[in-house]
Protein backbone atom coordinates (compact mmCIF):
# COMPACT_ATOMS: atom_id res chain seq x y z
CA UNK A 1 0.00 0.00 0.00
CA UNK A 2 1.82 3.08 -1.01
CA UNK A 3 -0.91 5.93 0.63
CA UNK A 4 0.24 9.34 1.41
CA UNK A 5 -1.59 11.23 4.58
CA UNK A 6 -1.43 14.99 4.16
CA UNK A 7 -3.05 18.45 4.24
CA UNK A 8 -5.84 18.40 1.70
CA UNK A 9 -5.21 20.85 -1.16
CA UNK A 10 -8.00 23.15 -2.75
CA UNK A 11 -8.11 21.58 -5.69
CA UNK A 12 -9.16 18.29 -3.50
CA UNK A 13 -11.79 19.93 -1.83
CA UNK A 14 -14.84 19.28 -3.97
CA UNK A 15 -13.60 15.65 -5.06
CA UNK A 16 -13.39 14.67 -1.26
CA UNK A 17 -16.31 16.59 -0.12
CA UNK A 18 -18.25 14.18 -2.24
CA UNK A 19 -16.42 11.14 -1.02
CA UNK A 20 -17.60 12.05 2.15
CA UNK A 21 -20.90 12.75 0.85
CA UNK A 22 -21.29 9.59 -1.19
CA UNK A 23 -19.67 7.42 1.77
CA UNK A 24 -22.77 8.80 3.87
CA UNK A 25 -25.43 8.43 1.42
CA UNK A 26 -24.36 4.94 0.47
CA UNK A 27 -24.03 3.83 4.48
CA UNK A 28 -27.58 5.08 5.09
CA UNK A 29 -26.23 6.85 7.80
CA UNK A 30 -27.87 10.17 6.93
CA UNK A 31 -31.76 10.00 8.15
CA UNK A 32 -33.22 12.18 5.47
CA UNK A 33 -31.02 10.75 2.57
CA UNK A 34 -30.19 13.28 -0.24
CA UNK A 35 -32.79 15.81 1.74
CA UNK A 36 -30.07 15.54 4.82
CA UNK A 37 -29.12 18.81 6.00
CA UNK A 38 -26.12 17.52 6.99
CA UNK A 39 -25.41 16.90 3.69
CA UNK A 40 -24.41 20.38 3.02
CA UNK A 41 -21.75 20.10 5.45
CA UNK A 42 -20.22 16.98 4.78
CA UNK A 43 -19.39 18.35 1.26
CA UNK A 44 -18.13 21.66 2.41
CA UNK A 45 -15.04 20.80 2.90
CA UNK A 46 -12.90 24.57 2.52
CA UNK A 47 -15.55 25.61 5.46
CA UNK A 48 -13.95 22.65 7.79
CA UNK A 49 -10.41 23.40 6.58
CA UNK A 50 -10.82 26.91 7.41
CA UNK A 51 -11.42 25.84 10.86
CA UNK A 52 -9.51 22.88 11.47
CA UNK A 53 -7.10 20.31 9.61
CA UNK A 54 -8.51 18.42 6.83
CA UNK A 55 -5.89 15.34 6.17
CA UNK A 56 -6.69 13.31 2.48
CA UNK A 57 -5.08 9.89 1.59
CA UNK A 58 -3.74 9.32 -1.91
CA UNK A 59 -2.61 7.23 -4.08
CA UNK A 60 -1.32 8.21 -7.65
CA UNK A 61 -2.64 11.37 -7.09
CA UNK A 62 -5.95 9.91 -6.34
CA UNK A 63 -7.91 11.02 -3.07
CA UNK A 64 -9.07 7.93 -1.47
CA UNK A 65 -10.56 9.48 1.84
CA UNK A 66 -10.28 12.11 4.82
CA UNK A 67 -10.54 12.91 7.56
CA UNK A 68 -11.14 16.47 9.89
CA UNK A 69 -8.16 16.67 13.07
CA UNK A 70 -9.85 19.33 15.23
CA UNK A 71 -7.11 20.16 17.30
CA UNK A 72 -7.13 21.01 21.41
CA UNK A 73 -11.33 21.98 21.30
CA UNK A 74 -10.98 24.23 18.31
CA UNK A 75 -14.40 25.69 16.76
CA UNK A 76 -15.00 22.31 14.82
CA UNK A 77 -15.18 20.33 18.01
CA UNK A 78 -18.65 18.59 19.20
CA UNK A 79 -17.37 16.76 22.49
CA UNK A 80 -13.35 18.02 22.52
CA UNK A 81 -12.65 19.68 25.87
CA UNK A 82 -9.57 21.76 26.24
CA UNK A 83 -7.25 19.46 26.64
CA UNK A 84 -8.44 17.05 23.69
CA UNK A 85 -8.17 17.00 20.29
CA UNK A 86 -11.26 15.41 18.12
CA UNK A 87 -11.72 13.55 15.03
CA UNK A 88 -14.64 14.39 12.75
CA UNK A 89 -15.85 13.28 9.29
CA UNK A 90 -13.94 10.50 8.41
CA UNK A 91 -14.30 8.62 5.35
CA UNK A 92 -13.04 6.17 2.62
CA UNK A 93 -14.34 5.92 -0.68
CA UNK A 94 -16.36 3.11 -1.48
CA UNK A 95 -13.89 1.42 -3.84
CA UNK A 96 -10.57 2.25 -1.23
CA UNK A 97 -12.45 0.54 1.55
CA UNK A 98 -10.76 -2.88 4.01
CA UNK A 99 -6.97 -1.31 2.38
CA UNK A 100 -6.08 0.52 5.81
CA UNK A 101 -6.97 3.86 4.66
CA UNK A 102 -9.06 4.75 7.22
CA UNK A 103 -6.73 3.42 9.98
CA UNK A 104 -4.46 5.51 8.16
CA UNK A 105 -6.23 8.62 8.58
CA UNK A 106 -6.55 7.76 12.08
CA UNK A 107 -2.83 6.95 13.16
CA UNK A 108 -2.10 10.43 11.38
CA UNK A 109 -4.86 12.14 13.74
CA UNK A 110 -3.14 10.33 16.63
CA UNK A 111 0.30 11.81 15.27
CA UNK A 112 -1.19 15.32 15.27
CA UNK A 113 -2.72 14.96 18.63
CA UNK A 114 0.73 13.78 20.11
CA UNK A 115 2.09 16.92 18.53
CA UNK A 116 -0.20 19.27 20.17
CA UNK A 117 1.26 20.67 23.47
CA UNK A 118 -1.19 20.09 26.38
CA UNK A 119 -3.36 17.78 24.36
CA UNK A 120 -3.85 14.70 27.17
CA UNK A 121 -6.65 12.67 24.84
CA UNK A 122 -8.56 12.55 21.72
CA UNK A 123 -12.29 12.06 21.26
CA UNK A 124 -14.90 10.64 18.59
CA UNK A 125 -18.70 10.45 17.85
CA UNK A 126 -19.81 7.74 15.84
CA UNK A 127 -23.03 6.50 14.75
CA UNK A 128 -24.14 2.70 15.99
CA UNK A 129 -24.07 1.16 12.15
CA UNK A 130 -20.71 2.33 11.47
CA UNK A 131 -18.76 -0.94 12.80
CA UNK A 132 -15.43 -1.02 10.28
CA UNK A 133 -14.80 2.63 11.84
CA UNK A 134 -15.32 1.02 16.15
CA UNK A 135 -13.14 -1.65 15.08
CA UNK A 136 -10.17 0.87 13.29
CA UNK A 137 -10.91 2.75 16.36
CA UNK A 138 -11.10 -0.19 19.15
CA UNK A 139 -7.58 -1.73 17.44
CA UNK A 140 -5.90 1.53 17.89
CA UNK A 141 -6.81 1.62 22.13
CA UNK A 142 -10.32 3.65 22.14
CA UNK A 143 -12.44 3.09 24.43
CA UNK A 144 -16.31 3.96 24.51
CA UNK A 145 -17.19 6.62 26.98
CA UNK A 146 -20.92 5.83 27.03
CA UNK A 147 -21.03 9.14 29.71
CA UNK A 148 -20.15 11.14 26.56
CA UNK A 149 -22.47 10.08 24.05
CA UNK A 150 -24.94 12.87 22.81
CA UNK A 151 -27.41 13.64 20.25
CA UNK A 152 -26.89 15.81 17.74
CA UNK A 153 -30.52 16.54 16.81
CA UNK A 154 -32.49 16.67 20.02
CA UNK A 155 -35.66 17.00 18.35
CA UNK A 156 -35.30 12.90 17.51
CA UNK A 157 -34.91 10.96 19.73
CA UNK A 158 -33.35 8.37 17.82
CA UNK A 159 -30.05 9.94 16.75
CA UNK A 160 -27.83 9.32 19.48
CA UNK A 161 -23.86 8.98 18.66
CA UNK A 162 -21.63 6.53 20.73
CA UNK A 163 -18.14 8.56 21.22
CA UNK A 164 -14.71 7.00 21.85
CA UNK A 165 -12.01 8.01 23.41
CA UNK A 166 -7.87 7.28 23.76
CA UNK A 167 -6.09 9.33 26.31
CA UNK A 168 -2.22 9.88 25.41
Amino acid sequence: MDIEIRPARHAEFAGLGEITAQAYLQDGLLDFGEHDEYLGELRDVAKRAAAAEVLVAVERQRVLGGVTFVPSGGPMADIAGPSEAEIRMLAVAREARGRGVGEALVRACLDRARAVEGCTGIVLSTQRTMRSAHRIYERLGFTRTPERDWNPLPDLDDITLLTYQLTL
